[in-house]
């Protein structure tokens, strides 16, 4: 059974960074795609990155060119550097297998943009 642990979320200011981290338990993470997900209030939960074993990105069109995502299989750890935060990027960001129905989702990580 797979377990995710998100860290790295906080209040910053527009135009701030922030690093979230993702520890991951249970799979083989090193054959699998992770990707990290967003979800504000009274929306549905997005996509905003993913990555491959082998390290090939692809990217939501809102974050593309400030957030880059990336992983350390010895580790077991996927990352998301987040730059020129926005306040329209203020939600609860989650890692987790964008390929699997039914994911076991962690408890998420809060981060809020604002002045």
């Amino acid at each position: 059974q797979v377990q995710l642990v998100e860290a790295g979320g906080g209040l910053v200011q527009p135009g701030d960074s922030l690093r979230l981290s993702c520890t991951v338990s249970g799979i083989i993470f090193s054959i699998n795609v992770m990707g990290w997900f967003r979800q504000a209030p009274g929306k549905q939960r997005e996509l905003v990155a993913s990555i491959t074993g082998r390290g090939v990105t692809d990217y939501a069109s809102s974050v593309k060119g400030r957030f880059t995502i990336s992983r350390d299989n010895a580790e077991n750890t996927v990352y998301l550097q987040m730059n020129s935060l926005k306040p329209e990027d203020t939600a609860v960001y989650y890692c987790g297998r964008p390929f699997v129905v039914g994911e076991d989702w962690g408890q998420g990580t809060q981060v809020t943009v604002s002045s």
